[in-house]
């Protein structure tokens, strides 16, 4: 690491030149003192800057990157990067940002699937404040909750818990490399939720810096932004610091299993009845469904594949009981069943093998693949011919991938209006469509044969609006270019009214009162009123 010093004096040599290229961007020698007089002086912000030509720039920029269609030459890269070490750093980065009318992109864990937290699709300049350095897990068994940084992954959370005690868990996702800022922001979920709902079903406080750069609880900022924060994406009214959670009770072990079959094992019939009974299942009991396209047993002849993951709080023979009087038709037996540590049963989701060192669960880095990730949102059962017409076209277009997530069970029992996340009673699974690639050549067909899915499903899924899950955003729905107040906010509906139903609107009169002028903004982000 270059010498503070020496560090700061070349950022400002740096945006010299950048300033000669773009009139737009703001005087860089007041910028970079405006960071240095915001920051708390025992905690100098010049270590924590990053720029182009730095070398180590790349390095901070690509390691959250987790999608490589925005990791090419030709990706808009930001001028700077704030790797914030202290909440002091934060706070100079959105006074400096907003005194200086610069975009600022904020970054958990990097798994935002159309790269809004890092990427900018104008041309204008913008700078990162990645939050991955600040990412402590205090965790307090006797009060059963925990705070969290919102630079910490998911991995780290659960190990920490762990680490304290073996009966208390977290309700949120199934990839440990996931950021916790986006995840919870957004109302993430996870093989639980059926038990305990969603992560902002679990939230008590937070922390968080506002549009002025003061440092807010959730009794200073009141409830109505406390709410905002808590499902509908922390960064359109500030940067959140910290999420107090909640932690609930597990047994010592709970049982999996993972078992597939295609269509020649009768896959269209056991996915008809699961479709009818996954959503009334008891609530400890989560079975998600996972469809794509493999080869047949004839030579040439491809076929659908229908792979179903559970997850039970409980022992198997309970689980045996349950499928057995439930769900027959699964052919389920007691050998596909496996009892484990819930800290094993993470492992188990993310395809690692059972007995690995729960200490990988710390492991930021991951393999990393161009991708395209789609949502809609089930509210009927499908009919088997229309199952059967959905086979037909996956295997036409081989590619795209389905997930099928089961909702009921306290998903149904919170009110749209509880956070928000509004698709609770009502919707009996989600859809997130999927498609994987390795080679940038590929990106344009890949993209096309998951838009074509997802256009072929338009008769089966939810309608007026077709809904869509905001932490699997997708620019298909929609860009704000937050030209003019009018223009963004006509904008922003054909996304905002897809992720929050009838909560955007609330979500949009929070924002005007707390961001009435628009600092924090991205492509997908709420507008203030016109």
């Amino acid at each position: 690491m270059k010498h503070p010093r020496t560090t700061l004096l070349a950022l400002i040599f740096f945006v010299v030149i950048i300033l000669e290229s773009s009139p737009s961007l703001a005087n860089p020698e007041t910028f970079t003192q405006c960071l240095t007089s915001n920051s708390d002086p025992k905690h100098p912000i010049s270590s924590a800057v990053f720029f182009s030509g730095n070398r180590s720039y790349s390095t901070v920029l690509e390691a959250n990157i987790r999608n490589l269609r925005f990791n090419t030459s030709t990706t808009p890269k930001p001028f700077l990067i704030i790797a914030a070490t202290h909440e002091s750093h934060v706070q100079a980065a959105v006074t400096c940002g907003k005194r200086h009318s610069l975009q600022m992109k904020i970054r958990s864990g990097g798994h935002d699937y159309d790269g809004l937290s890092y990427v900018s699709y104008s041309s204008k300049p913008f700078f990162v404040l990645d939050m991955f350095n600040l990412r402590s897990v205090d965790v307090d068994t006797a009060s059963k909750t925990a705070w969290v940084q919102t630079g910490a992954i998911l991995g780290e959370v659960y190990y920490y818990i762990w680490e304290k005690s073996k009966t208390l868990a977290y309700p949120a996702g199934i990839c440990p490399t996931v950021g916790v800022g986006g995840h919870i922001s957004g109302g993430g979920y996870g093989n639980m939720m059926r038990k305990y709902g969603l992560t902002v079903d679990n939230t008590i406080d937070a922390r968080m810096v506002d549009v002025n750069g003061n440092i807010l609880d959730r009794k200073m900022m009141g409830e109505d932004l406390f709410w905002a924060i808590n499902g509908g994406g922390g960064g359109s009214y500030g940067v959140v610091l910290a999420y107090k959670i909640n932690l609930v009770e597990i047994p010592e072990n709970v049982t999996v299993f993972r078992i597939s079959r295609t269509l020649e094992q009768n896959a269209t019939e056991i996915v008809h009845r699961w479709q009818q009974v996954a959503p009334e299942l008891p609530d400890e009991l989560f079975i998600r469904a996972f469809i794509d396209v493999v080869n047949g047993t004839v030579l040439s002849k491809k076929t659908v594949r229908a792979t179903f993951i559970a997850m039970f709080i409980g022992d198997t023979s309970t689980l045996m009981s349950i499928i057995n009087r439930r769900f027959p038709e699964l052919g389920l037996v007691r050998s596909d069943c496996t009892e484990t540590s819930w800290i094993q049963s993470v492992l188990f989701w993310t395809n690692i093998q059972f007995g690995t060192p729960e200490k990988a669960l710390l492991q930021r880095n991951q393999t990393v693949n161009y991708l395209k990730r789609k949502s809609d949102y089930v509210r009927k059962p499908i009919s088997k011919t229309g199952l059967e017409s959905i086979w037909r076209k996956m295997i036409e277009l081989e590619i795209p991938t389905m997930t099928f997530n089961p909702y009921g069970g306290k998903m149904a029992k919170i009110p749209s209006t509880a956070t928000p996340f509004p698709y609770r009673a009502g919707n009996l699974w989600k859809i997130q469509y999927s498609a994987n690639w390795r080679e940038d050549r590929l990106t344009n067909r890949y993209m096309e044969l998951t838009r074509r899915l997802y256009q072929f499903m338009t008769p089966f899924v939810s309608k007026n609006p077709r809904q869509s899950f905001f932490n699997y955003r997708d620019v298909d729905l929609g860009i704000n270019s937050h030209e003019g107040k009018i223009r963004s906010y006509e904008q922003s509906k054909s996304y905002g009214k897809k992720y929050f139903a009838g909560n955007f609107e609330r979500l949009v009169n929070i924002k005007t009162r707390v961001d009435s002028g628009n600092f924090f903004r991205n492509e997908q982000s709420i507008p203030v009123l016109p």
